[in-house]
């Protein structure tokens, strides 16, 4: 266990290098930090914790037997309430905005934060920079189907949106559906509020078209919010305002669904036994749709990787988060949308 500030050419061993907001999160930095030791078990990646070395390094000095976790120290934190634009201005070390830093100087290949999501934002477009041709960046996330899974953007980082901004968001989409998971022509869905052409608000009617034009798209039109969870499409295309409705209503859905399970295993003997022959099933369901199963949402069109977790996040959801990033890094997913805007461009 390496606990000291990382330094530039720390990866010597070809490892992809996350960059861990530890400060960042509902339960930071106890669960942070134990999420992202559990990546560092399991997969080829070196960590580095930045946030205040004094709280992190009691939690990680316990830990042998691992030489690729490392504490950046960062004096400061960005409140949740704060205000993102100015908190990541004036508060200059603080976590995310040393975390971001890192990649922009080389040391770190990526960066993962359960923190203000809109600090996480502006300090990678700060430090960063969106890709060139990308209008507005979008946070995507993944939801459970029938027979998998799709992702859909944008979830929160666009509330007002132009035409061009959701086909923008098409390609993204299909791109990291592609590249990152392994999706062989993913099909890209408009969510609307009916499956004609034409139908929607001015926004989805405008966007269709443009959509429908990208060269590499599989574009299958509109979908309904009925067909999200059935899979009908592997990318879903919306505004920040819809995605993000859309996106907390499953959540809450999901947690609804099991506690009337629950209530009614409960109810009599009867039904308890019946529980226990469920009970298999019953913990893949919920597997499907544990948000802490997907991690974190990668914020698109930047250039860096970012991963964006919930911020109740718990050991599991910040190590699958840095799973998320070791994906977006290897599948090249920042060269893959700017080689594909820079065609569509000329």
């Amino acid at each position: 266990m390496s606990v000291s500030r990382v330094q530039s050419g720390a990866n010597k061993r070809g490892r992809i290098r996350v960059a861990v907001d530890a400060m960042g999160g509902d339960y930071a930095p106890e669960a942070i930090v134990g999420g992202a030791l559990q990546a560092a078990r399991e997969l080829p990646v070196e960590i580095i914790l930045v946030g205040v070395k004094e709280r992190l390094a009691p939690l990680v000095e316990k830990e042998r037997g691992l030489d690729n976790v490392f504490i950046h120290h960062a004096s400061e934190v960005v409140a949740m309430g704060a205000h993102p634009v100015e908190a990541i201005r004036r508060q200059r070390d603080s976590s995310i905005v040393v975390a971001t830093r890192l990649v922009k100087e080389g040391v770190a290949d990526a960066v993962v934060s359960a923190g203000s999501t809109g600090a996480a934002m502006a300090s990678s477009l700060l430090e960063w920079g969106r890709i060139k041709g990308i209008e507005r960046p979008a946070i995507s996330t993944i939801l459970p189907t029938l027979d998998g899974a799709c992702i859909m953007l944008d979830v929160g980082a666009q509330v007002d949106c132009r035409p061009s901004h959701l086909a923008q968001f098409a390609l993204m989409g299909s791109l990291y559906a592609e590249r990152v998971l392994g999706i062989e022509r993913p099909k890209v869905g408009l969510l609307n509020n009916g499956e004609e052409e034409g139908k929607g608000c001015e926004l989805v009617r405008d966007a269709y078209p443009l959509i429908e034009n990208l060269p590499g798209v599989n574009f299958i039109g509109n979908v309904e919010g009925r067909d999200i969870l059935v899979g009908k499409a592997d990318v879903i295309v919306c505004d920040g305002f819809v995605g993000n409705v859309v996106l907390k209503f499953a959540e809450g859905m999901g947690a609804v669904i099991f506690d009337l399970l629950r209530e009614a295993i409960l109810r009599n003997l009867r039904s308890q036994l019946g529980g226990l022959l469920l009970k298999p099933a019953l913990k893949e369901l919920w597997r499907k749709m544990d948000y802490t199963e997907y991690g974190g949402a990668p914020l698109l069109g930047i250039q860096g990787v970012c991963i964006i977790s919930h911020g109740s996040s718990n050991e599991k959801a910040v190590k699958n988060a840095v799973r998320v990033a070791w994906e977006s890094v290897s599948g090249e997913i920042v060269a893959a949308i700017t080689e594909r805007i820079s065609k569509n461009g000329r």
